[in-house]
């Protein structure tokens, strides 16, 4: 990709956007449970941006990474382009400037798997119920790790 969209900051103008992108994936997804309506992921993105480091990627927003910055957890990483570059242009933002990134990921969610493992990402827990009671797979990415493989 060599003219990359622009990553910015959200902002809460941009929130119903975000939630809108995670709604569709849950909605398109036959073994996520249907939890939230498109207002509760709305309402929820809105208590996040206080606390979390939110970029947008796309005019109009076509993905968003939420970082909690005091543990270096991607909350949620969502595009609506899989396959496009949108996901790798936002990861290797996030991962400038940090040594450590973890996150927590659906274990039927193969795809994913295979993305963050070829972003550096190892699997190095597993939750049994997981936050919405499917298992979940605890990936981290290290500098030196990466930079070793």
């Amino acid at each position: 990709m060599t003219d990359a969209p622009a990553i910015r900051r959200a902002g809460p103008d941009d929130i119903p956007a975000c939630a809108a992108i995670v709604h569709g994936w849950v909605e398109r997804t036959d073994w996520m449970p249907k939890r939230f309506s498109l207002d509760e992921i709305v309402a929820m993105f809105r208590d996040a941006l206080a606390t979390r480091e939110i970029d947008v990627i796309g005019d109009p927003i076509a993905g968003y990474l939420s970082l909690d910055p005091q543990s270096a957890r991607i909350v949620g990483f969502y595009t609506d382009q899989p396959g496009k570059g949108l996901g790798r242009t936002m990861l290797d933002h996030v991962k400038a400037g940090r040594d450590y990134l973890q996150l927590w990921t659906h274990e039927p969610n193969v795809e994913a798997h295979r993305f963050y493992t070829r972003e550096g990402f190892q699997i190095v827990e597993r939750d049994e119920e997981g936050d919405d009671g499917l298992p979940e797979l605890r990936m981290e990415w290290r500098r030196e790790a990466a930079a070793d493989a």
